[in-house]
């Protein structure tokens, strides 16, 4: 075997502690539990990626599944073995939670092969790492941030540099309106985002909020509508000025095809850590370009800031949730942006692969599970 050959896979599970419960509605989140996966090669280089479980069983059909299918195969040949895999089990690897698992095992793969080779992800992509827009996730606990929360929390983010924020819905509309009118007086000229976390069922209840934001002026209005149904969002989109951007966590079977064809979106979310990690996001990318439909990736900066930049789309936003409020403690506890003139971040260091994406110290503080041991 060559010393690229894939010859253990490990993966643990991490809950996330949260300054307070995240209350969206009947989605009630008290931690936020990651799924970490770490690829070995035969010449001792190790790939690792993570993601949220979104409580699903993503570990457990690492094991089960898809680690044999990637063990005794070679890091070159990552983006034959996804297809293998996708193949192999199309009912479990289409969508949901295998597509999730599989999306694992590509980005931890990609960053052994990089790293084997002695390179950035960025260089093994062919690309490059420039500038890009940076959007601060705002409003965390969302229960716990009122209006002049609000207000104080992007007031100092001004300062610091940020041009683009982010906001979830409040406890009701009338919270979220609160919500989002301090964030725009106290960012008069920068892009305001909402994200409905899905809370939404029809479109006259969507369309209560919006009629209550008056000159907030929103950049976009994110993730409505729980997945899945691409007429409700196109009926949306066609009573609203304000854009639509959907996508977040969906992924696999007919994503986005169903949201282009409907013309249900003016933005198409990516995260390649659920919807095909580098090889399957490829293709969303495509029928974006193709369709000449807008697109930007969903959180997870420190692999879609990389990825995004050397394939060239170095102006789509990459969003940082404003360190230890809940949006994301495992991103917290990795290498936070530097903000630049505009809004922009500085690219991440280049570094062999996606960088260092674990940090054990901050692990050990955290409830785990890890019966392998790669954190210790």
């Amino acid at each position: 075997m060559s010393a690229s050959t894939i010859s253990s896979i490990n993966v643990a599970t991490v809950a996330g502690e949260l300054p307070a419960p995240v209350v969206f509605g009947d989605w009630i989140m008290k931690s936020r539990e990651y799924v970490v996966v770490k690829v070995t090669l035969n010449s001792g280089v190790e790939g690792w990626a993570f993601t949220l479980t979104r409580d699903g069983a993503v570990a457990e059909h690492i094991r089960k599944t898809l680690k044999n299918i990637y063990l005794g195969t070679k890091a070159e040949d990552v983006e034959k073995t996804y297809t293998t895999a996708l193949r192999r089990s199309l009912a479990s690897h289409s969508a949901g939670l295998g597509l999730r698992a599989l999306s694992m095992l590509d980005l931890a793969t990609w960053d052994a092969r990089a790293k084997q080779s002695n390179q950035s992800i960025s260089t093994l992509l062919g690309g490059s790492l420039e500038p890009m827009p940076a959007t601060a996730i705002i409003g965390y606990p969302p229960a716990k941030m009122g209006g002049p929360e609000v207000y104080e929390q992007v007031s100092e983010l001004y300062k610091q540099g940020w041009r683009r924020f982010k906001a979830p819905v409040g406890v009701n509309n009338l919270a979220t309106a609160e919500r989002l009118m301090a964030a725009r007086k106290a960012a008069p000229d920068a892009w305001i985002g909402c994200d409905a976390a899905w809370i939404f069922d029809d479109v006259d209840s969507a369309m209560e909020l919006l009629n209550l934001l008056g000159d907030v002026n929103l950049g976009w209005f994110e993730d409505i509508f729980p997945p899945g149904n691409a007429q409700v969002v196109s009926e949306l989109r066609q009573r609203t000025q304000i854009p639509i951007a959907m996508g977040d966590e969906q992924g696999g079977i007919y994503y986005p095809e169903s949201l282009i064809a409907k013309a249900a979106v003016d933005v198409v979310r990516i995260d390649l850590t659920c919807m095909g990690g580098i090889t399957g996001g490829k293709k969303i990318v495509k029928q974006c370009l193709d369709s000449k439909v807008d697109f930007a990736p969903h959180m997870f900066a420190h692999v879609h800031s990389q990825v995004f930049s050397a394939w060239g789309y170095a102006s789509v936003p990459i969003e940082w949730g404003v360190p230890w409020t809940g949006v994301d403690p495992y991103a917290d506890s990795l290498r936070q942006p530097e903000i630049i003139d505009g809004g922009y971040m500085n690219p991440l260091p280049e570094e062999s692969g996606f960088g260092n994406l674990v940090n054990k110290d901050w692990i050990h503080t955290q409830k785990f599970e890890d019966p392998e041991g790669i954190f210790n």
